[in-house]
């Protein structure tokens, strides 16, 4: 079992999760139950899969829903493109917001790693 709450991934992806909040409290009313919803959900799904995989019981669980978070990293990206095209972000934020979830994504990727290494050497 690990401790989520000393990942440096779980910090990041957590302050992320706030960004996006307040990113998108400014966007159409229109889109609250749309773009707004979906960037919201998949930025939190970083993070509660993270935790979620922490609290599983081996490696193995835990690189699943790291690989869970990751994909949700990339669903976040996207949306993070669609704002840019759509007007409801400029590009200085969508640069922060972007560089934020990419530095997330590697980290993710790089835990996954560590924890498939240790899984192979305790075979």
């Amino acid at each position: 079992m690990h401790n989520f709450k000393e990942l440096n991934v779980w910090q990041k992806a957590r302050a992320f999760s706030k960004s996006i909040y307040a990113m998108t409290s400014d966007f159409p009313k229109e889109e609250l139950f749309g773009v707004v919803s979906q960037l919201r959900r998949a930025s939190i799904s970083i993070s509660s899969n993270i935790a979620e995989g922490s609290g599983r019981g081996s490696d193995k669980d835990m690189c699943r829903f790291l690989d869970i978070a990751l994909g949700s990293a990339f669903e976040v990206e996207s949306l993070l493109y669609l704002a840019l095209d759509l007007g409801y972000i400029n590009q200085n934020d969508f640069d922060n917001l972007n560089c934020q979830v990419l530095e997330i994504g590697k980290m993710l990727s790089s835990l996954n790693q560590c924890l498939v290494k240790r899984q192979q050497s305790n075979i």
